[in-house]
């Protein structure tokens, strides 16, 4: 994100955690009016409330309809993410942070785009006494090398991109409480499509700074941004929240 270092970025904080398939609607829904230039560099930190968020990969396995039917009984509807990964859980311990940025060229910068945004969380979450740091934890779930975690033991946070012409989209979904929730929902989910992880390599920031509440991660990841950009709260139009809304079906998970 530094390659954008003080340029405006409107903020949107509109949350449905009752109807979380918003959350992928309103974020391609951004995207594509930051690619069509009807607005600029776009983030949303929010809240999504409880789903388990299927990836591509995900959403192609045989067991898919059965995993959503695991995660569906322990109350977590099943959720289509925008872009790759494996399942994640979102829930009300969960922050979620997205941003969507103009690009010319949106292939090139892919690496810089992961790399700056795993950095600012990083250093947002270090801000409040984290011992954080970027890379993949042996045996986490939705693997990846830009993981957010806790000095090198537990992963925090996962961080997603997508690509359409003009726009490129970054995505992280941090767990701020309620580790022992991420466990229990997604131990299940994960034998049920077939997939190995190790539970003990999942954490929470409130595990690492006993006491923490959403609303101080929420201000630390605040004020890191507004050291590059410009940060201009902005409402949700009425335009974007109808084209978000006629969308939201096809990010919900069949009900099997």
């Amino acid at each position: 994100m530094s390659k954008y270092t003080h340029i405006r970025l409107d903020l949107l904080r509109d949350s449905f955690p009752d109807r979380p398939e918003m959350g992928p609607a309103l974020s391609r829904q951004v995207m594509d009016e930051v690619a069509k230039g009807e607005r600029p560099a776009t983030c949303r930190l929010t809240r999504p409330g409880r789903v388990v968020a299927f990836g591509r990969r995900d959403t192609v396995s045989p067991h898919y309809p059965a995993a959503i039917e695991v995660a569906s009984g322990l109350g977590f509807p099943g959720m289509e993410r925008i872009a790759g990964g494996r399942a994640a859980l979102c829930s009300e311990g969960v922050i979620s942070f997205t941003v969507a940025t103009p690009e010319e060229q949106v292939a090139r910068g892919t690496g810089s785009r992961f790399d700056s945004v795993a950095e600012m969380i990083a250093a947002a979450l270090a801000d409040l006494g984290v011992d954080a740091r970027v890379g993949e934890v042996p045996g986490e779930y939705c693997p990846g090398s830009h993981t957010v975690n806790a000095g090198g033991r537990v992963k925090l946070a996962g961080i997603a991109q997508r690509l359409i012409k003009g726009c490129a989209h970054v995505g992280v979904i941090l767990v701020v409480k309620d580790s022992e929730l991420v466990r229990e929902v997604l131990v299940p989910v994960y034998e049920t499509l077939g997939l190995e992880w190790d539970p003990a390599s999942s954490g929470a920031v409130e595990d690492e700074v006993p006491g923490i509440e959403l609303e101080d991660v929420e201000a630390s990841i605040l004020h890191r941004l507004s050291l590059n950009y410009e940060v201009e709260p902005v409402a949700l139009s009425p335009a974007t929240l109808d084209a978000a809304e006629s969308a939201a079906g096809r990010f919900r998970s069949p009900v099997p």
